[in-house]
């Protein structure tokens, strides 16, 4: 009995430690979207911070807690956010994943960089980490300890760090369900574009939560440091278990997370402890995390039961080189090759162009994540695996007297099976939760199936030396640069083929549209298990001929952490071409040789590393894409007329007495010009119907006025011009928006809805009063509404606390005749209330018995305004038209 309760005590420390770090990882996901693999990072920096001021500076633990915990970590939470974080927000999942890899590298060097400087270069007394000095936690000094029963021991610091934990999460659960800071932050996650228009400054909630997120990975950080020690892998593994927790807290309930990640640690003791058939299992003890994530990733993404969550949900980057010419997009790289030939057999010497044959080969690697990246959009990581199984099999095979070429084929079949293993119950996953899932799997090779003495021949490993192709040997660098450039070069052909061929058309459009995808008959099931059937072939080959170069191949050579790194090397150059993968190969190989010619500090690398991640901040589609599209404005720009001007407004501004007005407003997306000169004017206690067809640019103009900024042109509210005005400003000022597809919040109650425009209780109680079916659903998430009720509930607020301007985009869509009618009844009497109305409808039926003013508008143009009393038949079918001459302005 009293094995029993010391492994559920002690399990139950280690689970508050998994329960704390995953609770700041579910505040950071919840309040942001960005799931942060640099999450443990931090907390191993803010432990070093503790730890030098503790051991190194002699600083009392309480106040160097306080500094730490209180100071430093939520600095550096800022400071991320600010410089990287705040981009990722409107990033795709890869940059997103990619990004905080790269973190998860560069933070820890920079911590141990800044004390070697502090020590060798300014001469401070500092304890260096290699120096082995012991770390400890926030428990009192001297260390107490008890005994509750026999043979069962707690300390001060277990009980100080169990505490810590329970307070911690139980603040965090009060501070994001009650209180203003925590609905803004569920609001901006929700919809960031709405909540800015609700009045919401999403930078700064965004900002808020990442400090408070890195401030509970620092608490973390310090209470698990005694266990840990100032062990930045031993941190990263942290992050791994404690996603666990915030996974099957469903990456939502601080609550739920909490309880998970104590259950985690007293499983994890348990079948340490009484699991007799773990010891038949080598490495099961230690993967019962990786197990348990990979579980509750399952059932994670089967309970999401959504065709989009299949491939990732950012659609494909624009190909910047598709108006070139075949010749002028094949040149630079037919160039490259050519002058890397002649280095090689010229200029460069043995130890180089060894470097550069091993830069080639894992450029090979690399063109694995052309394809299940580039092209499918997904985020694996489990290709270092991939790569180590097929050369592991292929040692093995080889070992058995096998020839070569067979063992070669039959390592590229193993990652080819083990590819489609890992599709298999990765079917319904996505984006993050598919790069979990696949890590979960790497991780789970790495502890069990590469630790069976059978397979991986133990610390050995296998040999597998270099081999003839008859006019050549492989021995000599200068041969593996050639066979290499070769093997890339027919991938690259065999890539090119699938890009154009029926599948590879079929892969794009379920990345692009997977619902309209599966409606026409392309199965996702066959795009994903294809595409990762050919990406783990291509590391499986890149992967034996690592190992042959090498000469031989162990279990640890390419861990499952690898992958990190060569994902983000991928990325960042560019992962959606070939190119992209052969350079991040050179630079991998190269760029370490490179700079100890600068530095003899191991952690500078590292950290020019990290800063590639805040390039993915402003670039996510990688450096090679970012040149692309410069080269693809300077052809746009070359190409202009010189004797085009800037379109101008069709009529000049007048002056009036206007609440809201627009004065020549251009304005569009990328390179796509919508609106042409948009003059518009919605006077006090006016409705003003703005009419037109599909397409005609009615939404943009809506967008210009409650928060999107024109290329030129002014928008005036009340006579001062709030152009450059962020939309939350501008919803302050009086500006409210309900945009097209009902402007609610679905994840937050009927409740939490309107407080984000009547933080009031008596407000909110005029309301239920004057729509009691809000009143009867008001604890529901109002995702769960009707239609109807939805956009009811959007424009409830308004009643209540009228805006200075109601900006309402086709209200009327999708909805019951009685429902439209209420929502008409509502806009009349905000009108008496004196609101300026602009009301924008394709149907002009409903809106015409209502509006005092209507204005026509066609092809980004404002083609005729005035009185309702002059609008006809002809008027309008000429308007819907696009005919000429409808009428003066």
């Amino acid at each position: 009995m009293a094995e029993f309760v010391g492994y559920i005590l002690s399990g139950l420390v280690t689970g508050a430690i998994f329960a704390l770090m995953a609770s700041g990882l579910t505040l950071s996901y919840s309040a942001t979207g960005v799931f942060n693999f640099a999450h443990g990072a931090v907390g191993f920096l803010a432990a070093l911070v503790f730890f030098e001021l503790t051991s190194g500076l002699g600083w009392p633990t309480w106040l160097a807690g306080l500094v730490t915990i209180g100071v430093v970590a939520p600095a550096l939470g800022y400071v991320l956010h600010r410089v990287m974080f705040r981009g990722l927000a409107s990033a795709g999942e890869t940059a997103q994943i990619v990004a905080t890899i790269g973190l998860t590298i560069a933070l820890p060097a920079l911590g141990l960089w800044v004390v070697d400087v502090l020590v060798e270069t300014f001469g401070a007394d500092l304890p260096k980490i290699t120096e082995g000095a012991s770390a400890r936690g926030l428990g009192p000094r001297p260390m107490h300890t008890w005994h509750p029963m026999d043979g069962v021991t707690l300390d001060s610091d277990q009980l100080t760090t169990f505490a810590f934990a329970v307070l911690a999460a139980g603040l965090l659960w009060v501070l994001m369900r009650h209180t203003p800071l925590g609905l803004r932050m569920r609001a901006t996650v929700d919809r960031r574009g709405l909540a800015t228009m609700r009045g919401i400054d999403v930078d700064a909630a965004s900002a808020q939560a990442w400090m408070l997120s890195s401030t509970l990975a620092g608490l973390a950080g310090v209470l698990a440091v005694p266990a840990l020690g100032l062990d930045s892998n031993a941190f990263t593994v942290l992050l791994f278990a404690s996603a666990t927790a915030a996974v099957f807290g469903r990456l939502q309930s601080i609550p739920l997370t909490f309880a998970a990640g104590l259950a985690l640690g007293v499983v994890q003791n348990l079948v340490a402890g009484y699991a007799d058939f773990a010891e038949k299992v080598t490495g099961f003890r230690t993967a019962v995390p990786a197990i348990l994530l990979l579980a509750g990733l399952l059932v994670l993404g089967r309970s999401k039961a959504r065709a989009a969550g299949s491939i990732a949900e950012d659609a494909p980057p624009p190909d910047y080189l598709a108006d070139l010419p075949r010749w002028r997009r094949v040149l630079p790289w037919s160039v490259s090759v050519v002058a890397l030939l002649v280095w090689t057999f010229a200029f460069g010497d043995d130890y180089w162009v060894g470097l550069v044959a091993q830069g080639l080969v894992l450029a090979l690697i690399f063109c694995s994540f052309v394809v299940v990246t580039g092209i499918g959009g997904m985020v694996n990581l489990a290709q270092a695996t991939f790569a180590a199984l097929a050369a592991l099999a292929a040692g093995l095979a080889f070992d058995k007297g096998l020839p070569f070429p067979l063992a070669l084929v039959i390592g590229v079949l193993a990652a080819v099976a083990a590819g489609v293993l890992v599709a298999l119950p990765a079917l319904r996953l996505g984006g993050r939760v598919l790069a979990l899932a696949t890590l979960a799997m790497a991780l789970l090779a790495d502890q069990v199936l590469f630790q069976i003495d059978a397979f991986s021949n133990g610390t050995v490993g296998w040999k597998l030396p270099a081999f003839s192709l008859g006019f050549a040997d492989t021995n000599d660098p200068r041969v593996r640069v050639v066979l290499l450039l070769v093997v890339i070069g027919l991938v690259g052909l065999l890539i090119r083929n699938l890009e154009r061929s029926a599948s590879g058309r079929a892969i794009l459009a379920v990345r692009s549209a997977p619902t309209a995808a599966l409606s026409v008959g392309i199965s996702a099931t066959r795009a994903k298990i294809t595409l990762f059937a050919l990406a783990s072939g291509i590391a499986g080959l890149g992967g034996v001929l690592y190992a042959t170069f090498n000469g031989q191949i162990t279990a640890t050579d390419l861990p499952a952490l690898t992958g990190f790194v060569w994902l983000a090397v991928v990325v960042l150059q560019g992962v959606r071409r070939i190119g992209g993968a052969v350079l991040g190969g050179l630079v991998m190989a190269l760029f370490p040789e490179v700079l100890d010619n600068f530095t003899d500090s191991p952690y500078v690398g590292m950290i020019l590393f990290g800063l590639g991640g805040m390039i993915l901040a402003r670039h996510p589609d990688g450096v090679l894409a970012q040149m692309a599209e410069r080269r693809y404005r300077r052809r746009k720009r070359a190409e202009r007329p010189t004797g085009e001007k800037p379109i101008e407004s069709a009529a000049a501004a007048t002056d009036s007495d206007a609440v809201l007005r627009l004065e020549g407003i251009v304005a569009g997306y990328g390179d796509a010009t919508v609106l042409r000169g948009v003059d518009l004017e919605v006077p006090a206690g006016t409705v003003v119907a703005l009419l037109g067809a599909n397409g005609a640019g009615k939404s943009t103009t809506c967008a210009v006025a409650a928060s999107m900024r024109p290329t030129s042109g002014r928008v005036l509210l009340d006579g001062q011009d709030i152009t450059s005005w962020p939309a939350h400003k501008r919803a302050r000022a009086g500006i409210y928006l309900a945009p097209e597809g009902r402007g609610v919040f679905p994840a937050l109650t009927v409740d939490e809805n309107l407080t984000t425009w009547l933080p009031s209780a008596a407000d909110r109680a005029q309301v239920y009063e004057r729509l009691p079916k809000l009143a009867e659903r008001r604890t529901i998430p109002a995702g769960a509404l009707s239609g109807g009720e939805q956009q009811i509930l959007a424009l409830a607020p308004a009643l209540i606390r009228p805006p200075r301007v109601l900006i309402a985009d086709e209200p009327s869509l999708g909805l019951a005749p009685l429902v439209v009618e209420q929502i008409f009844e509502l806009f009349g009497e905000l009108r008496d209330r004196g609101v300026a109305i602009l009301v924008v409808e394709e149907k002009a039926t409903e809106v015409l018995a209502l509006a005092d003013t209507v204005a026509f508008m066609g092809l980004g143009r404002i083609s005729w305004t005035g009185p309702r009393a002059d609008v006809d038949d002809d008027r309008l079918t000429s308007a819907y038209l696009g005919l000429a001459g409808v009428g003066d302005q």
